[in-house]
């Protein structure tokens, strides 16, 4: 793409930052130049966001209908998979599939409660109920 072709759209993030492309400036030359969105990106991104609204609310309602603990809603919330959260804990994926079932969540101890709570950045209460107060 041409320097004069870069897509100046107003992008997701254009309030807050600008995108860096590359570009072949006058003398055929790629130079990076910052560009403030494309269109087709940020429709493109606006359906990823919305299919993951839909997962969270899916999590969200599984808690609630006691198919799942509040661990797989926060999963979802925090763009997490069972690798990234074993990672953080130091529990195995297997041991978290397992703290997924509402019965098995009930009965962990406030040391593992505490250890799901850092890994998302909630308070255990925030946890336990669902109820997240993001800054």
């Amino acid at each position: 793409m041409k320097k004069e072709e870069i897509p100046q759209d107003d992008g997701a993030l254009n309030k807050l930052t600008k995108e860096v492309v590359y570009a072949v400036d006058s003398s055929g030359k790629y130079s990076s130049e910052l560009s403030t969105g494309w269109d087709v990106k940020t429709k493109a991104l606006d359906l990823a966001w919305e299919d993951i609204e839909k997962r969270i609310e899916a999590a969200r309602q599984k808690v609630l209908n006691n198919e799942a603990s509040p661990i797989l809603y926060f999963l979802e919330l925090r763009l997490m998979d069972m690798g990234i959260l074993a990672a953080y804990t130091g529990f195995w994926k297997w041991t978290i599939k397992n703290h997924l079932k509402p019965a098995a969540f009930k009965n962990l101890s406030q040391q593992k409660l505490q250890k799901y709570a850092d890994a998302f950045n909630v308070s255990v209460e925030e946890l336990k109920t669902m109820n997240v107060h993001d800054n």
